[in-house]
């Protein structure tokens, strides 16, 4: 018998070793399929909620608006999506005022809405802003003018759930 160098290899040898690799390689293939599967199963499960976590989030923000100047006010709650920002507020209007409300992704400006004037009276002015761009609205600023437009009083609203008087 001479030495097995890896140039010269004798059949009896090449028979023992293929009966072990052709007896145990499906047993090999099976665990390696099972683990496989089992790391690309976890892998979408995980995947899959890290996925449905920024929707569930966008889709819980939300934060109360109050603004009154006088006998006037505008109050509701600004509730943020993925794509938009809904406003379900009440206004009254003492003598004649408008509401304002405009979204923004940081500072970049994304929808603009605004009601008629209202002249002594009080209802709901609910409003839809969209904001259809990555990750959606993070801000909104909401005020109340005169009737010539002159800027009475606002708040800007977070999508982290709070609101600051005036425009930030």
């Amino acid at each position: 018998m001479s030495p097995n160098n890896g140039s010269n290899v004798h059949s009896r040898d090449l028979g023992v070793m293929g009966m072990v690799k052709l007896k145990d390689a499906p047993k090999v293939k099976s665990r390696t399929r099972k683990v496989g599967v089992a790391v690309t199963a976890a892998a979408s499960v995980a995947g899959m909620a890290f996925a449905a976590t920024p929707a569930t989030a966008a889709g819980t923000a939300a934060a109360d608006i109050s603004i009154v100047y006088g006998a006037s006010y505008y109050k509701g709650t600004a509730t943020w999506s993925n794509r938009s920002v809904g406003i379900d507020a009440s206004f009254k209007a003492s003598n004649c005022r408008r509401v304002y409300a405009r979204a923004f992704a940081g500072s970049t400006s994304l929808d603009f809405k605004s009601s008629s004037t209202w002249c002594n009276r009080s209802g709901p002015a609910d409003f839809t802003l969209i904001a259809d761009v990555v990750g959606g609205s993070d801000n909104i600023w909401v005020y109340m003018t005169d009737e010539n437009q002159k800027y009475l009083d606002g708040q800007t609203c977070y999508r982290a759930g709070y609101c600051i008087d005036g425009l930030h």
